[in-house]
């Protein structure tokens, strides 16, 4: 497979693989500056892609609790109108400014209705290990756009 790069996206390119390896060179314990697409945000405290998938993807549930400052997301309880007999609950955090998958936690809770009361039920991991993979991905796709990539 051929990939055919534009000249400005080569010369990004190149001036991001510069930067990394210059940023590199400073020594010290710091992880290299190198991404200047924006991973990191000033005007909220936490990552604004993070934050703006969250909310993007929770956008179906009720929500009882943002805190952009701190970066946590606490949804209402939610019952999909086709299985009115279980609900979830989430709360999402997010830990740090960078785009990374290390900084994005997610956390459910369900309950299944018995006699006529809401009992606690176990999640699947892999329905929260899916939300963050959601989220992420959502988290990317707004920052090729940001970046006028496709």
């Amino acid at each position: 497979m051929t990939v055919r790069l534009s000249s400005s996206l080569l010369t990004r390119l190149c001036v991001l693989a510069l930067v990394g390896a210059l940023a590199a060179c400073g020594g010290g314990k710091s992880r290299p500056k190198a991404d200047l697409a924006a991973s990191k945000v000033t005007t909220i405290g936490v990552n604004s892609y993070l934050w703006r998938a969250s909310l993007d993807t929770l956008s179906f549930m009720p929500l009882v609790q943002t805190d952009s400052n701190g970066g946590v997301i606490v949804t209402d309880w939610y019952a999909n109108p086709s299985a009115p007999n279980e609900r979830m609950k989430l709360t999402v955090s997010i830990l740090d400014q960078d785009l990374r998958a290390d900084a994005l936690r997610v956390a459910a809770s369900r309950q299944v209705m018995q006699n006529g009361q809401w009992i606690d039920a176990p999640v699947k991991a892999a329905t929260v290990q899916k939300l963050e993979e959601i989220i992420l991905t959502r988290a990317r796709s707004l920052r090729h756009m940001a970046l006028g990539q496709s």
